[in-house]
């Protein structure tokens, strides 16, 4: 593998999710995209990797499959990994950690694998091993196949970089892509969260419709690649996005004060202050704003982590009725892990989808048509 070939990139999700992820990375223009179980597959190199990490705000890593082999024994494993070119894509003085999973194989013991991998790096390559580096080589091991997969985002990829402040149970910024995706949200509209948190909807939203690029904040474990091109990142890094400002605005509140002051801070880290507004009020003192109907989507405390269930109820139901008296033509997205809880808001949602992992959670977002 040269800097210059192809292979296959796997982009990871929230199963339930793949098919948003998908149409996401082809409106960005990568090639063979395919949704697969937990994720999306597409083909490219290292530039389309790089791209990856950068623009796509639905994945949650993104993976280089760098190469695979048949092994039916250790002995076969370990022989066949002294082969592998490693230094076509690994550096010697970068520490990395060797993650095995084994599935349907005659090679059924992960830490035997782990071991015989781990030693051909130190041998062959002059690596050095460590459970704390931030770089991991995936491998697995299925029905005798063995697969070598790159992480190369490192940190999860909805830690964008420029949010820091977080409040309790906060939704990550890559699934509230997802479900404003799923909203059918395109940017060219209002969005409104009347219990925002630390305020990912409203600033993920005005990012969208800024166009910009989610990972422009932050490093990936690509950087620390054989394969990395430092001028190339760069040059990528400085292309504009090509869209103008937002004219439209993007609002959220909540009655926590310190939640309020999270999402100013984060909304300017962010450089999106001038487009977001944040206000400290219950969702009862909601207002709907000036202009077109747009947005309102909100994730609100279902007592799994948060929350006494049974005192949540006359929440939803506030809820539901402010938003039926004061954001007619608006549509409405409420991600819960409790239909009865949904239900409570009396919104006449369209048919429950699937449901999404979160948090250790099941949850499902309840859409409605334009409200009349």
């Amino acid at each position: 593998m040269n800097n210059t070939s192809e292979f296959e990139i796997f982009l990871v999700c929230p199963p339930g999710l793949e098919p948003l992820l998908a149409d996401e990375a082809r409106e960005k223009g990568f090639a063979a995209v395919l949704p697969q179980p937990g994720g999306v597959t597409l083909q490219g190199g290292w530039r389309e990797v790089w791209r990856a990490n950068l623009e796509l705000r639905g994945a949650t890593r993104v993976l280089a499959r760098i190469g695979s082999f048949m092994a039916f024994h250790l002995a076969q494993l370990d022989k066949r990994a002294r082969k592998f070119p490693w230094d076509r894509v690994l550096r010697r003085d970068v520490p990395l950690r060797v993650q095995v999973t084994c599935k349907k194989s005659k090679i059924y013991h992960a830490g035997a694998a782990s071991q015989r991998i781990e030693t051909a790096l130190r041998e062959t390559l002059g690596a050095t091993i460590s459970p704390e580096a931030e770089l991991t080589l995936k491998v697995r091991i299925d029905d005798n196949q063995v697969m070598f997969s790159l992480d190369t985002s490192g940190e999860p990829l909805h830690r964008r970089g420029h949010k820091e402040a977080v409040g309790k149970a906060p939704m990550r910024e890559s699934l509230a892509a997802l479900f404003l995706r799923q909203c059918g949200y395109d940017g060219a509209e209002s969005v409104v969260d009347p219990m925002c948190g630390s305020g990912t909807f409203p600033i993920e939203a005005a990012e969208i419709a800024a166009g910009l690029n989610p990972g422009r904040s932050r490093s990936f474990a690509f950087e620390q690649l054989a394969s990395f091109d430092a001028k190339a990142w760069e040059a990528m890094l400085k292309s504009p996005a090509g869209m103008p400002a937002p004219e439209q605005c993007f609002f959220g509140s909540d009655r926590d004060a310190g939640a309020i002051r999270m999402s100013r801070a984060n909304a300017e880290r962010a450089g999106l202050a001038h487009y977001c507004r944040f206000e400290n009020h219950a969702a009862d003192e909601l207002q709907r704003p000036e202009g077109a109907p747009g947005l309102v989507i909100v994730n609100p405390p279902y007592g799994g982590r948060i929350g006494n269930k049974k005192l949540l109820y006359p929440l939803y139901g506030t809820l539901g009725q402010t938003l039926k008296e004061r954001f007619r033509g608006w549509r409405v997205g409420i991600i819960t892990s409790e239909p009865p809880l949904a239900k409570a808001t009396g919104l006449p949602f369209k048919a429950q989808g699937a449901p999404v992992a979160h948090g250790g959670l099941k949850v499902w977002l309840w859409q409605t048509d334009p409200l009349r």
